[in-house]
């Protein structure tokens, strides 16, 4: 399933991207955990649903967390988690909806 490698190369993404927004402070923890976390159930998902839903909670926190003061340094790292989170909840709640399969044309199923 395309959705579950997306997942996981959000989740490569997510940890990469830790080692760009490096500040003096160097809150790239979250980043580097949600990014492992994302990056499993996306290979978990490419097989079957329940991980890619998963992913969608996980995007919901990843979405939040750009918004806690200390999880982030710079505006650069708060776009890139709201932007990942908002990509993993639209991707888990469109597995969860099933609509990520293939595309029919509608001549595949004529009318009766």
């Amino acid at each position: 399933m395309w959705s579950g490698w997306l997942i996981a190369l959000l989740g490569l993404w997510t940890g990469i991207s830790a080692f760009f927004g490096a500040g003096p402070y160097f809150y790239a923890w979250n980043d580097w955990v949600v990014g492992v976390i994302v990056v499993v159930l996306g290979f978990f998902a490419a097989r079957g649903r329940p991980a890619a839903i998963l992913a969608g909670i996980v995007g919901i926190w990843l979405f939040i967390a750009g918004f806690i003061h200390g999880l982030h340094d710079g505006p650069g790292m708060w776009w890139n988690e709201i932007l990942v989170g908002i990509a993993l909840i639209i991707l888990g709640s469109a597995v969860a909806r099933g609509t990520t399969g293939t595309i029919e044309h509608p001549r595949a199923h004529p009318a009766v």
